[in-house]
């Protein structure tokens, strides 16, 4: 289903100084909506809002709000549109519509005939959270289906709460689970439990005001590095970049859900509990993201964006680079408008895109390319069935989308970019920053991108005094195209280490060092180092660079394709082998290897003499192996003082020599290989068996899937059952309620039902000659209300004593009319003889 357009403006959340928490529910979700409202206590108002989003069939007629009455003392509207949002009510969401919340109303929108996908509880949660921000707060409970997953992570993204039914106490836990398996949840109980925790959330961010609190004074510089420094001692990231009020934000919350009203208890709790570090760094993480998030941007990029990066030779690369994606919505959407130009041009280009995150859970989930069945809103119908397959109420993405994208965890902060960059999408990642760290990163993308190439930041975000490295080409979709300027090298060398300049990824250099004073000793050395040790590489055991020491450019290259710094790889032409088989030994027998007059090409393909020299090194304090490879070139006088020292040999001779080290060479690079083979024929043996072991695993498991399978059917068919009973349960209840609205009329007795706090609830027609009631007066206190009685003023005085003292009164009474009653007024008692409210006769005796 789709629903109908319309213009709205989001309020200021500031103008809300109440909660509003919007409450989703399915199949079985009566039963907790009811637990959850009458765990509220009714002797002092809550001072909070309730809507209701519950699924219902379009020919439903609701008596949901009938049934909520039931359960609470507080106001229930079945919901109008604009309606007005106040605390203590309740607002239950009519059939066969959405809804949302703007202006601080309530508006619904008509369900257009076309057939699509209905979520009304993502709807009105995402509505939520683009108004209220961090004060939007939703709960989850019993339900089938996944809707509210996708609404509860525009809320989360907001820093707003997120609470969900325990699946245990849920009759249907679908809905539920669906919202745990997104890991931003904060709260998971039963419905009867949930007020207890929410009131004290309410009570520590609402009344408190503390959602306003991110400055020095609660998030002292010290303690805040504390923070972060316990953060990147188990993650190995660093937020001391960010913005404070960003963090603070986050930290708070944890405080709040947690009950510490202290910082340094909460860091002395962070210090103690893994878990709460790893909740916490995923909360730094969170981010709002879809597919075709803001539409009108993906259309602007449709027309105005992606007709230019193809504007290049067919059969080009296409390079796009998307840091900061998630769980890959973006670079999926992305993808698929490529894919469509493509097919619409009739031409064929290699595309890459690569999608990059700090965040691995998030990552290895864009990898798997399944979401949910809810993305259907966000997605046009023939894009859904052209680029997705439907899997069990799940999409999975099509291979040829699939096969475009590269996922990979890296750091903006501190991992070296991706180069040679046509588009770089970095939307909503920088508003998080620090100025001094935004300014940073659009260098780096400046660096990154070809010449002309792309950049699209967030609505919010900009490149500040930057724009002389950068052209904007349309400011409303912040759209930015590169400046080539004079002075290119100097933006290179502002980007600080460990962006560009530092190859050796796991060894970092002290640049703080270099600006010391050294004395006369270190001096030296440095200056020995410098300009007499030869060009070298140390690498771990699995031949992946660490560090480099001088020029190697003469006998390393960077390897084709993905970023690699595999030593083998990046070898020039005639050193391969050797330096395999000088490697091997070093890391099998722990020796020292030497190979002198190798012959290797370089890059202008002329040939270099060099030796090859191959040291082991090992710490004192570890089992780890290093090696260092050193590359000596063969200089000419070198070359002479050979052919003194050795006496003249024929050409023959020397060819055979030279043929003789070099089957040498082969035999033991052979020798390598072959061990390397058995070792890994070894290996696949054993993941062979491993293989037959899983499969069948798996076929264990699709017999158990197949017996779910029927499980479910019955289940279904037991629903089916329960929703029968239960719609013949309404209308018995329809009918009782029918039969007592006639009795009530047709004994021409006035009644006027109140509850304990004097409200009228329910008045027979008779009582409308007594007192000037009319339909909408429902929910009006009693005292309100104009009398038609004579020379009566003490009747709400009287209501309020038989109500505290339990004791019923009769008294004869007359109206305007000069019409006399007799009135009774006594306690209104429930079969469980309780008493909540009290209940007014009028007899008509005057004839």
């Amino acid at each position: 289903m789709q629903i109908e357009s319309k213009e709205f403006k989001t309020i200021n959340p500031d103008t809300i100084d109440f909660p509003i928490i919007g409450i989703g529910a399915s199949a079985g979700g009566l039963e907790a909506i009811e637990l959850f409202f009458k765990s509220i206590p009714t002797e002092k108002e809550c001072e909070m809002a309730f809507v209701v989003v519950q699924h219902l069939s379009p020919d439903y007629k609701n008596i949901l709000s009938d049934l909520v009455k039931l359960y609470t003392q507080m106001n229930v509207f079945l919901i109008e549109d604009g309606m007005k949002v106040r605390p203590n009510c309740v607002y239950i969401i009519p059939p066969n519509c959405n809804m949302a919340f703007f202006n601080g109303s309530l508006q619904l929108l008509k369900l257009m005939p076309e057939k699509r996908l209905y979520l009304p509880i993502d709807f009105f949660f995402r509505s939520l959270a683009e108004s209220l921000y961090e004060k939007s707060i939703c709960i989850i409970m019993s339900g089938t289906g996944t809707d509210g997953t996708l609404g509860l992570k525009a809320i989360k993204g907001e820093g707003g709460l997120v609470m969900v039914q325990s699946p245990e106490s849920a009759k249907f836990d679908g809905m539920p689970r669906s919202a745990l398996s997104t890991g931003l949840v904060d709260s998971v109980l039963p419905p009867e439990q949930m007020f207890e925790q929410l009131l004290n959330y309410v009570q520590s961010t609402f009344q408190k005001k503390t959602y306003l609190l991110a400055n020095p004074k609660y998030f002292p510089e010290n303690l805040m590095r504390k923070i972060y420094l316990i953060i990147r001692n188990q993650t190995g990231h660093d937020f001391s970049s960010y913005k404070l009020n960003t963090i603070a934000r986050r930290v708070q919350r944890r405080m709040v859900i947690n009950k510490f009203e202290n910082i340094k208890n909460y860091i002395l709790y962070l210090q103690t509990n893994q878990t709460e570090v790893q909740i916490l760094f995923r909360e730094l993480l969170i981010g709002v993201t879809s597919f075709f998030r803001n539409s009108d941007v993906f259309d602007f990029f449709k027309e105005g964006l992606i007709p230019k990066l193809f504007d290049k030779p067919p059969s080009s690369t296409i390079r796009i680079w998307i840091p900061a994606c998630s769980t890959g919505e973006e670079a999926y959407s992305f993808a698929i408008l490529l894919q469509e130009y493509m097919e619409n041009k009739k031409q064929n280009y290699f595309v890459q895109i690569f999608a990059t995150d700090i965040d691995e859970i998030s990552i290895e989930k864009a990898r798997t390319g399944i979401f949910l069945d809810s993305i259907a809103v966000d997605v046009l119908p023939q894009r859904l069935s052209k680029y997705f397959i439907l899997e069990n109420h799940t999409y999975r993405i099509h291979k040829v989308i699939r096969d475009m994208i590269v996922f990979a965890k890296h750091d903006i902060i501190k991992d070296p970019p991706f180069t040679k960059i046509d588009l770089i999408s970095c939307r909503n990642l920088l508003i998080y920053f620090t100025t001094e760290l935004q300014k940073k990163v659009i260098l780096l993308f400046h660096y990154a991108l070809n010449s002309n190439g792309f950049l699209v930041l967030g609505n919010s975000e900009s490149i500040r005094e930057l724009d002389d490295i950068f052209r904007a080409i349309e400011k409303k979709s912040k759209l930015y195209r590169k400046i080539e300027t004079p002075n290119s090298g100097g933006i290179i060398r502002m980007i600080k280490q460990p962006f560009i300049d530092e190859l050796a990824i796991k060894q970092k250099k002290n640049t703080v060092y270099l600006e010391k004073k050294s004395n006369t000793k270190e001096l030296l050395e440095r200056f020995l180092l410098n300009h007499y040790a030869p060009p070298s590489v140390l690498i771990n055991s699995n031949f992946e660079v660490l560090y480099i020491h001088g020029r190697t450019g003469k006998y390393l290259e960077p390897a084709l394709g993905e970023a690699n710094l595999n030593i083998t790889q990046m070898a020039r032409e005639g050193l391969k082998m050797e330096l395999i088989s000088a490697v091997s030994k070093v890391i099998s027998l722990g020796v020292f290897v030497r190979y002198d007059n190798l012959r290797v090409k370089g890059e202008d393909r002329q040939s270099y003499l060099i030796n090859l020299l191959v040291h082991p090194l090992k710490k004192s304090d570890s089992s780890d192996i290093f090696i260092l490879v050193a590359f000596e070139e063969c200089s000419d006088k070198t070359a002479e003082s050979q052919n003194i020292e050795v006496s003249p040999i024929s050409d023959k001779d020397q060819w055979i020599i030279e043929l003789e080290r070099t089957i040498q060479t082969k035999d033991e690079y052979l020798n390598t290989t072959i061990e390397e083979l058995e070792t890994s024929n070894e290996e696949l043996k054993s993941i062979n068996e491993e293989l037959q072991s899983a499969n069948e695993e798996l076929q264990s498991a699709n017999e158990e899937l197949e017996t779910s399978k029927e499980e479910i059917q019955s289940v279904n068919e037991e629903l089916t059952t329960v929703n029968t009973e239960l719609q013949k349960k309404i209308e018995e209840l329809s009918q009782v309620n029918n039969d007592m609205n006639n009795l009530l009329a047709s004994t021409g007795i006035g009644t006027i039902f109140l509850n304990h706090k004097l409200d009228i609830k329910r008045f027979t027609p008779a009582a409308t000659k007594i007192i000037n009631l009319i339909q909408s007066d429902i929910g009006r206190p009693v005292s309100d209300i104009v009398s038609r009685l004579m020379n009566y003023q003490t009747l709400i005085q009287d209501i309020q004593k038989v109500l505290d003292t339990l004791i019923p009164k009769e008294a004869e009474v007359w109206n305007l009319d000069g019409q006399k009653y007799s009135m009774r007024i006594q306690p209104y008692r429930t079969i469980e003889n309780v008493i909540e409210g009290v209940v007014l006769t009028f007899v008509e005796i005057s004839k």
